[in-house]
């Protein structure tokens, strides 16, 4: 889904978000939007982390997230580019886990 204004933002005016992906394989990570934009190197705390975890491969679905000061998340920090090497990924869905689609149920049982 491309960037869109919403009315009904965790934060005070209307605000920009687009959801990212994480993927992982092997030792390499790609951070990539919906339509296809590579974020990789925009965000190296959160490809550095995913690189680091113990699976061989996932699908991460989450949004990148910069706080201010004050600990408060901000999306104008991520909007205008500021603070991208601070940048974390709140994630909301694990897609895929070593090759397994996590979001069909499981044939066992």
């Amino acid at each position: 889904m491309p960037p869109h204004q919403s009315p009904h933002a965790a934060v005070r005016g209307p605000w920009l978000h687009e959801i990212k992906h994480a993927r992982k394989d092997g030792e390499r990570v790609r951070l990539y939007s919906r339509p296809g934009n590579d974020f990789t190197r925009r965000f190296p705390l959160i490809v550095e982390t995913l690189a680091r975890l113990r699976s061989r491969s996932c699908i991460i679905d989450g949004e990148a997230v910069a706080c201010n000061d004050n600990g408060v998340a901000s999306f104008d920090l991520i909007r205008h580019h500021r603070h991208n090497d601070r940048a974390f990924l709140y994630a909301f869905d694990l897609i895929e886990l070593n090759g397994d689609d996590m979001r069909r149920p499981s044939s066992s049982g």
